[in-house]
């Protein structure tokens, strides 16, 4: 069975995606950086697909499978180590 998003809904500090399953999860904006700094009507143009989530105007796609396993932006990694 695949599991895709049903919906996608925003608050100050997160977004939230319901799943054909029905689970919903949390999601902090800071995982993603292009979504914190996006406007609100930029965070609401979004796609679902089975896949995931995609935003054309951000260039930032978001699968399910990532959020699932607790990924946030991959596209850059961080130049120190803690």
């Amino acid at each position: 069975m695949s599991i895709s998003p049903k919906t996608v809904r925003f608050d100050d500090n997160s977004f939230w995606v319901e799943l054909s399953d029905g689970r919903m999860l949390g999601i902090p904006l800071a995982w993603f950086p292009r979504l914190l700094a996006a406007t609100p009507e930029e965070r609401e143009a979004f796609e679902l697909s089975p896949q995931g989530i995609h935003w054309d105007a951000l260039d930032e796609d978001i699968s399910v499978e990532g959020l699932l396993a607790g990924r946030g932006d991959v596209t850059h990694r961080p130049d120190k180590v803690a």
